[in-house]
């Protein structure tokens, strides 16, 4: 066709190289859900509400820089900075140099407004970095098994990053550093892993190359009536992308995936210091000991499940990966139940023995204390890793469906709202569960106070039931909402031979089978696709 460049086919270090990103996306998540509430509660004083307060208040700011970050990284293409630096290089270039500043988060002894500032602080370049980031597969091939393989490389670098921040406290704990300075020493580390894998991002991934039509086109300068009107298209480009029937389905999936993860990140840690252990004698550091091994077995299983989710969307699409996952996670908290319910005799005693180093267990033969603690944590695992994997790997082919409808390419602005509406949900349920967990009479941990507070049974009651029925009730219903999601790699096919039809001027589908596929996925009728609906 007239007018396009060459293609350039991704070799497999550029599937990793950009995946290697995920390392700050994942493994700041990583870090902030699994550690940052227990770390506020047991080190720092805070009470559940403020931990709460402190996660859940920035992801509202980003009501305003997701979608804004999505809308000036697409409309750099045609400026100087697009052409010379890259529209989506520009936000990684910037924050580079600025992502050690994640240990800061982490210094103990501070007061509510420190953390929350800092916190806030670190979100901003967080979003500068993921937003741009995420657009950048979806831009550098739309063959549908490549895009599989970049959200594959990306969701094992993933789980590699969430196994390496719950392994780290057991290592850094064996050089008796300190309970509370585990943590700074973590995120130090990672903020300088982050840095390094920015730049490995910069250097091995590529945005769309230009044709020779748009090297033509000159952008108008900038005025201030121009200006003005940036918030009024921008959250026009917001809302229109929610008409898109399979990005509305893929939210639910996403959200329902996600926000179970953020409501047994949040609650797990505080089950296992006020229920698993209970009976016990454990102090803060072999507690947190514990916590770290068990952390570490479910993100290695979570990588196994992404190895074989990766396959399953491949062949059959990703519906029926998410309600595999889902049984698997469901099976997990049916067990963790059991074992509140039960109390199972001998177990405190067994634990005891282990000083928080639940791998030990192995060396005791207590298999009741072995199946307690590997067996449910191993299920979530399983489940997590395909919930985590199946929602990118979705978002990869959102763009090209978007095209049939609009004519236009909008990575950025779908990954803006994709961002926008996890960060606004995770605010949200991550407040309400700091306020359940505190309303239900948890007591915070002193700061100098070695061994643990023992909890009313008021307060442990709260905390199982939030563990239980928060994943599944959002699970379910991402289930029920995406039921009929028909994305898999036959549709996506069709889709992506109508786009070309639809460019070289076609306004009826090439069969009827084909128009029924498009008309699914985009849920707008064939005559008004390509901005003819507007």
């Amino acid at each position: 066709m007239a007018g396009e460049t060459a293609v350039r086919k991704p070799k497999w270090y550029n599937y990793w190289g950009w995946g290697s990103g995920d390392m700050l996306g994942a493994g700041a998540q990583a870090v902030i859900t699994g550690w940052l509430f227990y770390f506020f509660v047991t080190f720092c004083d805070l009470t559940a509400v403020e931990a709460g307060l402190i996660l859940g208040l920035p992801r509202l700011l980003e009501a305003i820089t997701c979608p804004l970050i999505g809308y000036v990284s697409d409309n750099l293409r045609h400026t100087w900075i697009g052409r010379k630096i890259g529209r989506r290089k520009i936000f990684l270039l910037i924050t580079i140099p600025l992502l050690p500043s994640f240990a800061l988060i982490f210094v103990t002894g501070q007061t509510f407004w420190y953390y929350l500032l800092t916190f806030i602080f670190f979100e901003f370049l967080y979003t500068m970095f993921l937003i741009p980031w995420e657009t950048l597969a979806a831009e550098m091939t739309k063959d549908y098994k490549e895009k599989a393989k970049f959200a594959g490389a990306r969701m094992i670098i993933a789980q590699s990053s969430a196994i390496l921040a719950s392994f780290l406290p057991i290592l850094i704990n064996k050089f008796d550093t300190g309970s509370s300075n585990t943590f700074l020493i973590m995120a130090t580390v990672f903020g300088l892993i982050f840095s390094l894998v920015v730049t490995l991002v910069v250097f091995l991934s590529w945005e769309r190359p230009y044709t020779e039509d748009e090297k033509l086109i000159q952008p108008e300068p900038l005025n201030f009536k121009g200006a003005l009107l940036i918030p009024v298209k921008m959250f026009s480009d917001l809302f229109s992308t929610l008409k898109l029937k399979a990005f509305r389905q893929h939210l639910s999936i996403y959200l329902g995936g996600y926000l179970s993860q953020d409501i047994f990140n949040t609650a797990f840690p505080i089950f296992v210091a006020t229920v698993l252990t209970a009976g016990t004698i454990f102090t803060k550091t072999e507690t947190t000991t514990l916590i770290s091994g068990m952390m570490t077995v479910m993100y290695i299983a979570q990588l196994v499940s992404v190895m074989v989710a990766i396959q399953v969307v491949i062949k059959t699409g990703p519906t029926l990966a998410y309600r595999i996952a889902i049984s698997f996670v469901a099976a997990s908290l049916a067990l963790f139940l059991a074992f509140y319910l039960t109390q199972p005799a001998g177990f405190a005693a067994g634990l005891n023995g282990l000083n928080g180093d639940m791998f030990s267990a192995f060396s005791q033969s207590n298999f009741g204390v072995i199946f307690w603690l590997f067996v449910p944590i191993i299920l979530a695992g399983l489940g997590r890793g395909t919930l985590n994997f199946v929602p990118w790997s979705v978002y990869n082919y959102l763009p090209d469906i978007d095209e049939a409808v609009t004519g236009q390419r909008r990575e950025g602005i779908f990954a803006g709202v994709m961002t926008l509406v996890r960060k606004v949900a995770q605010s949200g349920a991550i407040v309400v569960t700091g306020w359940i967990i505190n309303q239900g009479g948890y007591v915070s941990q002193p700061k100098d106070q070695v061994e643990l507070v023992q909890q009313t049974p008021e307060a442990i009651h709260t905390i199982v039931l939030l563990l239980i029925c928060g994943p599944l009730v959002v699970m379910l219903l991402g289930m029920i909402i995406s039921w009929s999601f028909g994305l898999n790699v036959k549709s996506h096919g069709v889709i992506v031979h109508e786009v070309e039809r639809l460019r070289a001027g076609a306004t009826e589908p090439e069969t009827p089978e084909s128009g029924k596929v498009v008309e699914d996925l985009t849920g707008w009728k064939y005559s008004t696709l390509w901005g003819r609906g507007r």
